[in-house]
């Protein structure tokens, strides 16, 4: 009987587990909330949306939370895009800075459309423009963290992101990233994402739970300083994923073949990436030109950006499709403490931008150090005030042992007193013999 009972118990264990199965099933997809996909910044997006490589753009916390590592003041940015049949995705964004070299960043955006026509089974067609309207929308709203790490050479972010849709039927979504950035040498890093390290999930009303597998991208960026042109060129590059096949033809071909990982095919996986150029003037213009694709040249991308007053920045986007209209993107980032306070000391500066301001600054200390030295050798009749210590005088004396300390003292008080810097060595006062004589 106690051999029965086990077995019945087990049965009951496996029925109950595939009941359980059954109810949680979820379907692997490609694309899973893929809103969070959508370049809103328009500085990225100019630069073919390499956004993981991009440092300084706080409308891509979603992809790079790295570099909130870096943030020194309170930014908030915001950007807005018209896409084609009146789509609108409006995106805004703060970052916090926190104390051991960390940042906390929040955003929220909405990607849709609004006033859609519509008819209701039954209803006859209405006359003129007197439709009923709807709206669909995805509602995103993101957390991210970074700090560093490895005496400044490490970059490290996390991000959650909870996505509502509301279509013909409403559903919740999740995705967790971690990125992270290492310094290789003198402003040449590399950058890598695990996107959906949490898998990227959709539950819907009528029960349908999705997800899709995690991806993993990489990315690198150079900076080469260009001295006589008053500025800098910014090199951007960011991968194709490394785990899965991507389509990433964007004529929509069928009959094209692509999306190799780069162990199948080395050269079709380096075509799926992006990459943009940047050159960035030290009063704050900067010029951008990149390719969203690798794989057409009807992807070009470009834009500029202005620093005003270090306290807000304005970045336009130019974005071609080669099947799809042309995407205008406009973004705004304002820091209110830069607007009623001077920039702080620079923090976490690399050893050419550290090297730059050793260069800018010290020459004044050595320039006032120098114009003390050549004062005291202009003068060498000057002394110190009358009242001086007997250690002093004896600094003072001359060099011709034939000059006493009485003669001294009678020469220097007949001439000029005036009072040395304190940071300036006492100049022994040499007289000649016509001097004494008189």
């Amino acid at each position: 009987m106690s051999f029965l009972k086990k077995i019945i118990s087990l049965r009951n264990f496996f029925l109950a587990s595939a009941l359980v199965s059954s109810a949680f099933a979820a379907d692997r997809v490609v694309g899973a909330n893929a809103t969070l996909d959508i370049e809103p910044g328009a500085r990225s997006a100019a630069l073919g949306s390499a956004t993981l490589a991009v440092e300084g753009d706080y409308l891509g916390l979603t992809t790079n939370a790295w570099q909130l590592s870096q943030a020194k003041y309170m930014w908030a940015s915001f950007s807005h895009t018209s896409y084609y049949e009146d789509t609108k995705y409006d995106y805004a964004s703060m970052v916090i800075p926190l104390s051991n070299k960390q940042g906390l960043g929040v955003a929220f955006s909405r990607f849709g459309a609004d006033d859609i026509p519509y008819i209701r089974d039954g209803e006859p067609v209405p006359e003129g423009s007197d439709y009923n309207t709807l709206s669909i929308a995805d509602w995103v709203f993101s957390v991210s963290w970074g700090r560093r790490f490895l005496d400044d050479r490490l970059d490290l972010g996390l991000a959650f992101h909870v996505l509502y849709r509301d279509m013909d039927q409403s559903g919740w979504g999740f995705r967790g990233d971690a990125s992270a950035r290492y310094k290789i040498m003198d402003d040449f890093y590399v950058s890598g994402l695990l996107k959906g390290w949490t898998s990227s999930a959709a539950s819907w009303d009528s029960g349908e739970f999705e997800y899709s597998a995690p991806e993993f991208y990489l990315a690198l960026s150079y900076g080469l300083p260009v001295e006589y042109l008053y500025g800098r060129f910014n090199f951007y590059w960011q991968s194709a994923g490394l785990f899965h096949h991507d389509s990433r033809d964007l004529d929509f071909d069928e009959d094209t073949h692509g999306g190799e990982r780069i162990w199948e095919d080395p050269l079709d996986w380096l075509s799926g990436g992006r990459g943009g150029v940047e050159f960035a003037f030290d009063f704050g213009l900067k010029f951008r030109v990149g390719l969203s694709s690798f794989t057409t040249f009807k992807s070009v991308t470009a834009g500029a950006g202005l620093t005003i007053m270090n306290f807000l920045v304005v970045d336009y986007a130019f974005e071609s499709h080669p099947v799809f209209s042309p995407v205008h993107r406009v973004s705004i980032s304002f820091s209110p403490y830069l607007f009623g306070h001077k920039p702080k000391g620079e923090g976490h500066l690399n050893k050419t931008a550290a090297s730059k301001k050793l260069v800018t600054e010290e020459p004044e200390e050595l320039l006032v150090e120098d114009s003390v030295g050549e004062t005291a050798q202009e003068a060498p009749a000057t002394t110190t005030p009358a009242v001086q210590s007997e250690r002093t005088v004896e600094s003072a004396a001359p060099v011709n042992p034939a000059v006493n300390v009485e003669s001294t003292d009678a020469a220097t008080t007949t001439a000029p007193v005036s009072k040395p810097s304190t940071n300036a060595t006492p100049v022994p006062i040499v007289e000649t013999d016509d001097e004494i004589l008189e």
